[in-house]
């Protein structure tokens, strides 16, 4: 929790542009670009299949959901945004005895449309549990992203729901530029850089369309704000963490 207070107090702003994530003051909320998005998705219509991509990023065997799971919380966003966008009673779910919805965690919803993001929100620093996490996020990325329109119902069937649940953040000691470069991990690992009230983070998608270390490292720093190779310097505190992503297939 240490990690999660040091982070929280970090407020920047910066341009929603392609790959960047920015963070905005209040509780701890990622508005993530095409950083979030999986890519190489085929356009898909009609209504979505229940079979769901699994992506499994490094994550404790614990902490893992099952297929099962993870197709569950699936819905739960799918049906969240429906119930809004029809005008629709969310229908009273089963009780949950699953633990693992009960726990903190952080969590990401990504909306994509004909291979392209249509609204991605989330939660680096949960503040509530990983289920309402979903839906509130679902929530937010189909009508709070403000690079994009409200989803609209006649968009909806080519709408396509991914979802990214988080591990706790952990600080990266290293010595200088090449230990770094050393220690990442290419599409295991999401990254949070600071350096005074600077900071940005990528999710580990985001090694898909920049899978070179130092590229990863110099598109981060700018984010931020700081210089392409400030992170040569040595300087940084870095944190990773690690996701498991689930998504519908058409």
């Amino acid at each position: 929790m240490k990690i999660y207070r040091k982070i929280k107090k970090i407020i920047q702003v910066l341009p929603a542009i392609c790959l960047f994530i920015f963070f905005i003051p209040g509780p701890a909320l990622f508005r993530t670009g095409s950083g979030c998005l999986a890519m190489g998705h085929s356009e898909g219509k009609g209504k979505v299949s229940p079979n769901i991509k699994q992506e499994v990023l490094n994550m404790e065997e614990k902490s893992k959901l099952t297929k099962e799971e993870g197709e569950y919380l699936l819905s739960v966003a799918r049906k969240t945004i429906e119930a809004r966008l029809f005008n629709r009673d969310i229908p009273p779910e089963k009780k949950i005895d699953n633990e693992k919805f009960l726990e903190r965690r952080g969590t990401f919803v990504t909306l994509t449309k004909n291979n392209n993001l249509r609204g991605c929100i989330g939660h680096i620093i949960p503040h509530e549990s990983l289920i309402e996490g979903i839906r509130v996020n679902a929530i937010n990325a189909a009508y709070e992203d403000p690079r994009f329109p409200p989803i609209s119902k006649g968009e909806w069937d080519r709408v396509k729901v991914e979802i990214s649940i988080l591990t706790e953040p952990a600080q990266l000691k290293y010595s200088n530029a090449e230990d770094l470069l050393s220690k990442l991990k290419p599409g295991i690992d999401g990254l949070i850089i600071e350096k005074g009230y600077q900071s940005a983070t990528f999710l580990p998608q985001v090694w898909d369309q920049l899978p070179e270390k130092e590229e990863f490292l110099g598109h981060l720093c700018a984010k931020a704000g700081l210089s392409v190779n400030e992170w040569k310097k040595g300087t940084l505190t870095v944190y990773t963490y690690q996701v498991q992503a689930f998504e519908e297939e058409h």
